[in-house]
């Protein structure tokens, strides 16, 4: 058989396509074993599971391509870019089907509810939801709730006990870690004398869920700090939006500092960077490219950091668990972290961030005849 493959002619071209091809082949094993890695490497992760610190790693693979849909306000900035990611990657590696869909913005309710029912005639099995708002989609969860569907919160919040689990951070906690750390930065600069000081606050879209968090957060520990605050307004997180609230607020007046979410604490970084008469300094308290990327480059004091991708992917295994039987918890939260000048090169950003040129991913639930 070998005399018959390599004969004199024939030897140099069947030599070189042999190794060619063993070459090849062992480029993709070790190419295989490193994406593998790379797709396992977030787990163990930090969490907070049902008030326990802990480390959570999800199953190794689903039992069977389970229909999963996720519904997310909108794709319009990087932190949902990321949610989007970490739902696919981890959809991928246990080998789930999965339909993600964002409803165009936080003030496209009815969007995102025809989005649910579109999936439940899809037959989707189990539902990951960000949600518009609280209460806007509570008398459909309810609804799944009691077929027996399970419905994982995501990031957002909902409020209703009729949910599976929940895949979230406390944003109320954010804004108290984003307040308590200009706090402790002050502390030792000013003594008791000095004159209260002056904050100002952009929150986000009115009726949202994580805002409302946020803004009682931020509330009790302000009044806890005795803080000066000027309020900043609501408005969707569009920068345009943003922008125009924070040209509002800093055109007329000084402040020490901007608590903001993620898109005004951007814009207002770079507003009063570029304006010598003041000296206000900016922390965000939620985190995306635009935050991780000011603080490296000194112009944002701190971005506080929910891990949304760590977050997504936690939801899908908690949506696997719940339909194959297997232990949960009723609520994983990921370690609050606070990212400074001081500690930015020990974060793990894969845990936040979509890779650099991921866009939004969005991606039809098949059809049942069509799945996979």
């Amino acid at each position: 058989m070998l005399s018959s493959l390599f004969t004199y002619h024939d030897e140099p071209m069947h030599l070189t396509a042999f190794f060619a091809r063993s070459l090849r082949i062992c480029l993709l094993l070790i190419l295989s074993c490193f994406v593998f890695a790379v797709q396992a490497a977030w787990y163990p992760a930090d969490v907070i599971a049902d008030g326990q610190k802990t480390l959570y790693t999800p199953l190794t693979k689903a039992n069977q391509a389970w229909r999963i849909c996720a519904l997310l306000p909108h794709g319009k900035d990087q932190y949902w870019w990321g949610v989007a990611f970490g739902l696919s990657q981890e959809a991928e590696r246990q080998g789930v089907t999965l339909g993600i869909y964002d409803a165009g913005g936080y003030d496209k309710i009815e969007q995102q509810k025809q989005q649910l029912h579109d999936c439940y005639a899809l037959k989707a099995q189990a539902y990951i939801i960000a949600a518009n708002t609280a209460d806007g989609l509570i008398a459909d969860i309810e609804q799944l709730s009691a077929a027996g569907i399970p419905v994982i919160d995501l990031v957002n919040g909902i409020a209703t006990d009729k949910l599976t689990s929940r895949s979230l951070v406390s944003f109320e906690d954010m804004s108290v870690a984003a307040t308590e750390y200009i706090a402790a930065q002050q502390r030792e600069a000013i003594n008791q004398e000095s004159p209260k000081l002056k904050v100002a606050w952009f929150p986000g879209p009115k009726g949202a869920s994580w805002v409302m968090a946020a803004e009682q957060g931020f509330r009790q520990a302000a009044a806890k700090q005795e803080f000066d605050t000027i309020e900043g307004g609501y408005g969707t997180t569009e920068l345009f939006v943003q922008a125009d609230l924070v040209r509002k607020v800093l055109a007329k007046q000084s402040v020490d500092y901007v608590i903001a979410n993620a898109v005004a604490a951007t814009f207002a970084a770079r507003f009063l960077d570029g304006r010598r008469n003041q000296t206000g300094k900016v922390i965000a308290f939620y985190s995306n490219a635009q935050t991780i990327e000011l603080v490296q480059k000194k112009q944002l004091l701190a971005t506080v950091s929910d891990s949304p991708v760590l977050q997504a992917r936690i939801a899908i295994d908690l949506a696997v668990r719940a339909l194959e039987g297997s232990p949960y918890p009723r609520r994983v939260s990921p370690v609050i972290k606070v990212i400074s000048q001081d500690n930015i090169h020990q974060i793990d950003l894969e845990q936040i961030l979509a890779p650099e040129n991921q866009w939004m991913i969005h991606q039809d639930l098949p059809s049942v005849n069509d799945a996979r």
